[in-house]
């Protein structure tokens, strides 16, 4: 007679196989990377090389499907309520971590609801200046933001955006007091800088950096923790302000409960995608900075202090609650 127990190990033992072959095969079909932007915009843009290289290595079609709206947590939701079978993929942003702080509630967890492929890029920023403004370095800015807290302002794309918060966390971690002007886009932010509408501005690099080379604003300071490639005669903030460090990103993520395998799968052809010669030149022009290894239990981190970091700032800064 067949015990229980060695029934239920038999039963086990088919499910295993059974499963094998399946996930040997993954992926079988299209793979959907879901961009929480409208076509067009610089997330998109990567989104588009990133996938032409990224399908390549898993041997498949990767879709964009682009679900912008309410800030990212349309596309977000998408993803989040998708089946967790490695078809659907969220390319996410800076914003990923900012929305907890910005809203009341959320339809989806922003941690929980989520396993981690890797880090994929950072997107670095610049500080500049209207030319008028009397200051050339980067203790001359943090001296006049300190001097002239109250009167001072800088520009930004819109409440939430990576300007907006690179601005903010200068009055955070600077004690200043900056005020937030914002626009409905880097352009007019930026006119308004060039114009002397506005006093300063933090704005992508690949943008802050031509109108520097145009001569049309004055370039002080960059914003991820060490200096940059392209400009490394230019500090980075936390030389001056420790601690400081503002920029946006892209990263990968699938639904809470995919397998561990998939999840592999797809951050093993990740990591090969972003060590792709043409990638690497393409995104260079984006002015983004690729990761040499993403990592899922390293992402889960960076995020959890995106979240804590962000928190702060929003909430002594004038980002609205909803």
């Amino acid at each position: 007679m067949i015990s229980r127990r060695w029934l239920s190990l038999a039963t086990c033992s088919i499910a295993l196989l059974a499963s094998a072959p399946a996930l040997a095969a993954y992926p079988e079909k299209p793979i959907t990377l879901v961009v929480p932007y409208a076509a067009g915009g610089p997330t998109d843009t990567f989104a588009r090389a990133l996938t032409e290289v990224w399908g390549r290595q898993l041997g498949t079609t990767m879709i964009i499907e682009n679900r912008a709206g309410a800030g990212t947590m349309i596309g977000t939701e998408t993803v989040a309520k998708a089946p967790a079978d490695g078809y659907t993929v969220l390319l996410s942003t800076v914003a990923h971590s900012v929305n907890p702080s910005l809203h009341d509630t959320l339809s989806f967890d922003p941690v929980n609801d989520f396993a981690s492929v890797g880090l994929a890029a950072r997107a670095p920023l610049v500080v500049v200046v209207n030319n008028d403004v009397p200051v050339k370095t980067l203790p001359e800015f943090l001296e006049y933001l300190k001097k002239n807290s109250g009167t001072v302002n800088y520009a930004s794309a819109g409440i939430g955006s990576a300007p907006h918060l690179g601005g903010a966390l200068l009055n955070h971690i600077g004690g200043f007091e900056a005020t937030h002007v914002p626009y409905r886009g880097s352009a007019p932010a930026m006119a308004d800088v060039i114009g002397g509408h506005a006093d300063f501005m933090v704005d992508s690099a690949p943008t802050g950096l031509a109108q520097v080379q145009s001569g049309t604003v004055r370039l002080i300071a960059t914003t991820m923790k060490e200096r940059l490639p392209q400009t490394p005669d230019t500090p980075a903030v936390a030389e001056a302000l420790p601690g400081y460090e503002s920029y946006t990103w892209n990263a990968a993520l699938v639904p809470a409960g995919t397998d561990p395998e998939v999840i592999e799968k797809l951050r093993s052809t990740l990591e090969a995608a972003l060590h792709d010669e043409q990638l690497q030149e393409r995104a260079n022009t984006m002015g983004l900075l690729l990761e040499d290894k993403p990592d899922p239990a390293a992402l889960d981190a960076f995020i959890a202090g995106e979240i804590d970091k962000w928190r702060d700032v929003v909430k002594e800064s004038d980002m609205q609650r909803n």
